[in-house]
């Protein structure tokens, strides 16, 4: 599996209207089913997994262009609409409270020969992750999961800052198979790029989660007084010196100094004694105070540091229903559902040209789109 993407959005209020959502649903299913009858799921799973992508799908849907509901509201209407009888796959989950029913959904999935437990922890394990191997200020509370009936997935999650009013929206895709914690991310992409993001992910990392691993292998009891070491040398003692000029340099991590652990989780790796870092950070108790406690225990007193760079490399910015850049057409709108099914029903008829037509207007887009648009 691998990280596909990133994406930075606005926190905005409200509710998408019902006129807007009741033709969301069925554009958004139709154009599902062409992906999938002209590709296949792998193609539809691949750019759900694209945040540039699922970015544009929302917008065609006629969804805010920089808003934190292009995530949820996109999300909720696809979970709505797939299904394994038109579309050859599902998802689960959603926003809030729905996130949590993730697991059980895809363990009932075991009813299509599915194995929904393998399933249910691929997708606990993606969020904790995103969560807790990697601190960016973001907390999760969206957690969609897309799978076909191959087990081919992807899952689209979204975090919120509180204290800026934004989003961070992740994609995964399953098409490679990897490490969770060996940068699993390829080409992410934001909007804003942290001063101070804790990225266990890292190759620079490497390192620290040796040094994590090794030290709760030790006794709990030492493990804490480490702790509160690490705590009071932040505040007094470990501030370095920058040579030559005679300033003083605050170091990133102390801006995050962990003020708690959960230390029966703590007990619980000392007694299982975990083989490597993956082991170790899916362990039940092992959130994201204790990942951050044991990074900074691992880099002031053993000199193991981590990344503390936000594995964001690059910047882009995306109207809809607010009227930006331009009302919502809603007659043109229905219009092309109607275009879009009635292509799908003659196709399937044998009948290929309007899908033919649609093939040719790919030499009319612009040539940043056509690896977007596929063949």
């Amino acid at each position: 599996m691998k990280r596909a993407g990133v994406a930075d959005l606005k926190l905005h209020p409200g509710k998408a209207p019902h006129w807007l959502v009741k033709r969301m649903m069925p554009m958004a299913s139709v154009l599902c089913e062409f992906i999938v009858d002209e590709f296949g799921t792998q193609e539809l799973l691949k750019r759900l997994a694209d945040p540039v992508w699922f970015q544009a799908l929302s917008n065609v849907l006629g969804y805010d262009w920089d808003s934190s509901g292009s995530t949820t509201v996109t999300c909720g209407v696809l979970r709505s609409v797939l299904t394994f009888d038109q579309h050859n796959m599902v998802a689960a989950g959603g926003k809030g409270l729905a996130s949590m029913k993730t697991p059980e959904q895809l363990r009932a999935l075991e009813d299509y020969g599915l194995d929904g437990s393998a399933l249910a922890e691929l997708s606990r394990n993606v969020a904790k992750v995103d969560n807790a191997a990697i601190q960016d200020g973001y907390n999760l509370y969206q957690h969609v999961f897309f799978v076909d009936t191959d087990e081919n997935w992807t899952v689209v999650q979204q975090g919120m800052d509180h204290k800026t009013a934004d989003a961070r929206r992740y994609h995964w895709l399953s098409e490679e198979v990897d490490s969770f914690i060996k940068e699993p991310h390829s080409g992410m992409i934001s909007g804003e790029i942290r001063e101070a993001a804790l990225d266990m992910t890292s190759n620079e990392s490497e390192d620290c989660r040796k040094t994590s691993v090794d030290i709760v292998k030790e006794e709990p009891l030492k493990v804490k007084r480490l702790f509160e070491d690490v705590k009071s040398y932040g505040k007094t003692t470990l501030i370095p010196w920058l040579e030559g000029n005679g300033q003083q340099d605050v170091m990133p991590s102390y801006k995050v100094v962990p003020t708690r652990m959960d230390w029966n989780a703590v007990r619980r790796a000392y007694e299982t004694q975990p083989s490597d870092y993956e082991e170790l950070l899916f362990m039940d108790g092992i959130g994201p105070a204790a990942v951050r406690g044991l990074s900074l225990i691992s880099e002031m007193i053993y000199g193991s540091a981590p990344s503390w760079s936000d594995p964001v490399r690059m910047t882009f910015a995306f109207g809809g229903k607010d009227g930006v850049p331009f009302p919502v057409p809603r007659k043109a709108y229905d219009e092309a559902i109607q275009f879009m099914e009635k292509a799908i029903e003659e196709a399937k008829l044998g009948r290929k040209d309007k899908v033919v037509g649609l093939r040719r207007l790919k030499k009319f887009a612009p040539p940043v789109l056509h690896s977007q648009i596929g063949s």
